[in-house]
């Protein structure tokens, strides 16, 4: 890397460090109930104000933004490693299914077990996540192309209309799985204390180091199965560890925040873009972690505006990313199909 290549690198990761730091001091200040900034920081480090402004960000606040740093990380992780196993520019957990199967297990095993706890329901969206993304895999193989790009994308969009409509039968029949399923089904960091995330947080950080763990190998199979065979990668064993990654880190945020459509596909682009810009190139290496800062970037930003924009009632960060990630999607989608044309 040249001296002016490092120079771009140093200042684009100040830069996603420097906006993570406001964006969650904003995170804690913002909402039904303002905060002044500076009782913040004088909250943060010991001197609250008063009870309730100690009470609202430390019970409240503080929580929802470190799960909105940590499950945002998680699934920007998931998207590109997702991207680059299927090299799908497509790929996302929740085009490809493997949201949709996490949330329908999680209304089974509470409608049908009578499961209660986010750590008895986790392990359902684990298996959910899995049995989703293999099903959606084998739908988009078939046929003589095998699984491009589009196929691949089709597939994941039918599975997840069977999954939707299978868990609204689902929770149609269980008041209690209706109640829950509402609000949570689509994305929303509220109403979730620091108990869910110590829950989730072990599960979310295996996930992360098997994709990081991945990053050299998927450089190696960006260049072709052969190309990477050649150079010594254990094709099965790369991909079984993506695929335990992307189950981990998708299903256990699934499983506290819902199903966030289009973050894992929207984050790894922009990823690319500013690796280009700063000279890095595809690396995964680099992707992963700039993936992993910008995801909660854009899901604390669509948290913070859905909670100014409707006051003291709010918009979930599902929603707010999905009105982002559907026209991106079809922007992708009409330049590979000029792109086969």
């Amino acid at each position: 890397m040249t001296s002016g290549g490092r120079l771009r690198t140093t200042a684009l990761v100040a830069l996603l460090v420097a906006l993570l730091l406001v964006l969650s001091l904003l995170s804690v200040a913002l909402g039904a109930l303002s905060i002044p900034v500076d009782d913040v920081v004088r909250t943060l480090f010991g001197q609250s104000p008063d009870r309730l402004t100690d009470n609202v960000i430390w019970s409240v606040r503080v929580p929802r933004t470190l799960l909105g740093l940590t499950t945002g990380a998680a699934l920007g992780m998931a998207g590109a490693l997702m991207q680059a196993l299927t090299r799908n520019p497509l790929a996302d957990p929740g085009i490809l299914g493997v949201s949709a199967g996490a949330s329908f297990a999680i209304v089974v095993s509470v409608a049908v077990f009578g499961v209660a706890s986010l750590y008895g329901y986790v392990w359902f969206a684990f298996g959910g996540a899995l049995v989703a993304s293999v099903v959606v895999f084998l739908l988009g193989r078939l046929g003589r192309s095998g699984a491009t790009p589009v196929k691949l994308a089709l597939a994941g969009v039918a599975v997840t209309s069977l999954l939707s409509s299978l868990t609204s039968a689902v929770v149609l029949t269980d008041e209690d799985a209706l109640d829950r399923y509402r609000f949570w089904s689509a994305g929303t960091l509220a109403d979730r204390d620091a108990g869910d995330l110590t829950r989730i947080l072990p599960f979310l950080a295996v996930g992360a180091l098997l994709a990081l763990a991945c990053a050299p190998a998927l450089n190696s199979l960006a260049l072709g199965d052969d190309v990477a065979a050649s150079l010594g990668r254990r094709l099965g064993l790369v991909r079984l560890q993506g695929v335990t990654a992307i189950v981990l880190l998708t299903g256990a945020s699934v499983a506290v925040i819902g199903p966030v459509v289009f973050l894992g596909l929207v984050v790894p682009h922009l990823a690319r873009v500013l690796a280009q810009w700063a000279g890095i190139g595809p690396d995964h290496r680099w992707l992963l972690p700039l993936s992993a800062v910008l995801a909660p970037v854009l899901l604390l930003s669509a948290d913070i505006v859905g909670r100014m924009v409707d006051r003291p009632s709010e918009i979930q960060a599902g929603v707010l990313v999905a009105f982002i990630g559907g026209p991106f999607f079809i922007a992708l989608v009409r330049r590979r199909k000029l792109a086969e044309v």
